[in-house]
């Protein structure tokens, strides 16, 4: 091939990636419009706020059970928020349909908030849940909750919280808790419980963020994922969720199957749904009678409360 030539075809491909990077920022736009669009009609409202910290963002919303049945306490559903452990909050990220279903069901529910990076590490976040958990506990007479029946749950960055404060017992004991706090987990679409391997992929959109909360340390990386930190103790079960995401899909599997090797029983459910679409369908329709995943959840709650 001729020098010409060469430079013809490195002229028009240069031409050709200046007129796409335009239509890539144009769909960016558009995407995010969408997202901010859903958001917004999917804000959660009326529960009780609570402070379990000293920072504004340490706090959580809870909400009492509409169905109570009989006079005693009744068991707590806590979900943590996603946001790629930068942003969102418990008003935009926790799904509508949660606040209605749960307390229907006769469960209290509970909603946290926590610091966020880079103005905390992914550490102190875990260490957030924990502390959060740790409130409602010593509150859980005034609230009319059983402390022996909590359950974890998050979503996105919130199920690697929740993934490794279930895995790991150094926050629950930093809080002053052990792994018996709560009766289970459940991590939804979450695709970080092996952060080297998750670093390592990195979608395109993803490994900036992946990067400024995990940093570059191995080993700092290893002691934050859920899947090399499974071995006992745990919390006592796992039922981990996930939609058609190849890298959910793997990180979701790969983490049941050493929970299963330590001896924590664990149930996995996969649903229908790709990429990012797929990812925010799962959070904001679980609760939805219509939706799959919310019997799946139902039964396996069901089965850890002894209702």
């Amino acid at each position: 091939m001729n020098r010409n030539r060469l430079f013809a075809l490195a002229t028009l491909s240069v031409a050709l990636a200046v007129a796409i990077q335009p239509g890539r920022a144009a769909l960016g736009d558009r995407v995010r419009e969408r997202m901010t669009q859903r958001l917004a009609g999917d804000k959660v409202s009326g529960g009780q706020d609570h402070a379990y910290g000293a920072d504004p963002l340490q706090h959580l919303s809870f909400w009492a059970p509409i169905a109570k049945t009989g006079s005693g306490a009744v068991p707590l559903v806590v979900f943590v928020h996603g946001g790629g452990w930068k942003r969102g909050d418990l008003v935009n990220a926790t799904g509508k349909f949660k606040v209605e279903h749960y307390p229907g069901e006769g469960y209290a529910f509970a909603s946290v908030d926590y610091r966020l990076v880079p103005d905390a590490t992914v550490e102190q976040q875990a260490g957030d849940v924990a502390s959060a958990l740790k409130w409602i506990i010593d509150h859980a007479r005034e609230l009319g909750i059983d402390p022996r029946r909590i359950v974890l749950m998050g979503h996105s960055a919130g199920a690697h919280l929740v993934a490794l404060v279930g895995t790991d017992p150094r926050y629950l004991k930093a809080a002053g808790l052990g792994e018996n706090a709560i009766q289970g987990v459940v991590p939804i679409d979450g695709a970080a419980y092996d952060v080297p391997k998750q670093v390592k992929i990195g979608a395109p959109l993803m490994g900036p963020t992946y990067l400024q909360a995990f940093g570059t340390d191995p080993e700092r990386q290893r002691a934050l994922s859920p899947t090399f930190q499974a071995d006992l103790p745990n919390a006592p079960a796992f039922l981990i969720l996930h939609v058609q995401r190849p890298d959910g899909i793997v990180q979701s599997r790969e983490l049941a199957d050493a929970l299963r090797k330590a001896g924590t029983p664990v149930q996995i459910a996969d649903f229908p749904g790709t990429g990012l679409q797929g990812h925010m369908t799962i959070n904001r329709s679980l609760g939805d009678p219509a939706y799959p995943a919310t019997k799946v959840v139902d039964d396996w709650l069901k089965a850890r409360f002894g209702a």
